[in-house]
């Protein structure tokens, strides 16, 4: 979440005319992310938050997106719901940009989490995984390994972050293509199930947010990824307690295969490797007149070289 489009108050007015939200209070917007521009919309209705389409964001994927969320609140799963206009419409124009309301998750993010949060965690992942198992559309993952050459830097920006990076990142890539499994269980994975994106309330998880990359892929590849969030510290240290606790969590609800777990060790690197990319070319595009907050690549540069060291998963 970020804001790049600034709203003016006539045209958010006009807009929410469409809308049975009763009288708007307020409107803030979220600086957090990277991605779309989002606010804080507070009506007599309750909580909202109103999202503008930005540029990286393909239109056409959008009823995917949408489509999964409405598809796992009527299965249970808490995560937002969308908000449908008067005329039954999900997705509206305002500033010239696509727009949609959602309902507002309540919760918080757990900086430091405990194996209790992570077991929640995992088992959250699994019921995600199977309450999306009969949803009909598919989305190819924007970020496959096939993708991952199409946004990488320039030498000369990646030595401005760390000399040796190119070199990392190529024989990290060639390693991927050379190793990635090919037959384990596929299905509708989240892709960004950060600690930033699971929401905790009371001690209990409330929700999970942010959809926007989710995608059919490999179901143990989201594991993979949220190991990536979830199992480090501040200094970047492996938590090997949290990783347990996260796979233990999960495997209570859907089971990994064999396969799966075997794949594990190719996977998070992965997973390291893509976050890596995007944050780097993220850091190296700043514009100074929008409201982000951007992420350090640093970050997933230690993560993607511990785990080419290890050999704890």
């Amino acid at each position: 979440m970020a804001v790049y489009t600034k709203v003016e108050e006539e045209t958010l007015a006009q807009f929410l005319k469409n809308y049975n939200l009763g009288k708007t209070h307020s409107i803030k917007g979220i600086v957090k992310g990277v991605e779309n521009t989002n606010y804080l919309l507070k009506s007599d209705s309750g909580k909202f938050i109103l999202t503008l389409y930005e540029k990286r964001v393909n239109e056409d994927d959008l009823p995917f997106f949408i489509g999964l969320m409405e598809h796992l609140s009527q299965n249970g799963f808490s995560c937002p719901t969308p908000i449908r206009n008067r005329k039954g419409m999900v997705l509206g124009k305002l500033e010239k940009k696509t727009a949609a309301i959602m309902s507002f998750v309540e919760g918080i993010e757990v900086k430091r989490p405990k194996e209790g949060h992570c077991y929640s965690a995992g088992q959250t992942m699994a019921r995600l995984h199977l309450a999306a198992a009969n949803f009909q559309m598919r989305r190819t993952n924007s970020f496959d390994l096939k993708r991952l050459e199409l946004i990488m830097a320039t030498r000369d920006q990646m030595s401005s972050v760390e000399e040796s990076l190119q070199e990392l990142i190529d024989d990290e890539l060639k390693y991927l293509q050379k190793n990635w499994p090919k037959s384990i269980p596929s299905g509708v994975i989240h892709a960004d199930m950060f600690k930033d994106n699971t929401l905790f309330l009371n001690g209990k998880i409330s929700g999970v947010i942010d959809f926007y990359f989710a995608c059919n892929d490999f179901l143990a590849y989201d594991v993979a990824i949220a190991l990536n969030s979830w199992c480090f510290d501040n200094n970047f240290r492996f938590l090997p307690g949290l990783s347990n606790s996260f796979i233990s969590g999960y495997n209570t609800i859907r089971p990994m295969t064999v396969q799966e777990i075997q794949s594990l060790p190719i996977l998070v690197r992965g997973a390291a490797l893509r976050f890596l990319l995007t944050r780097l070319r993220d850091w190296l595009d700043v514009q100074k007149d929008r409201l982000v907050v951007l992420h350090n690549p640093e970050a997933f540069i230690s993560r993607l070289i511990f785990w080419r060291q290890s050999h704890l998963i």
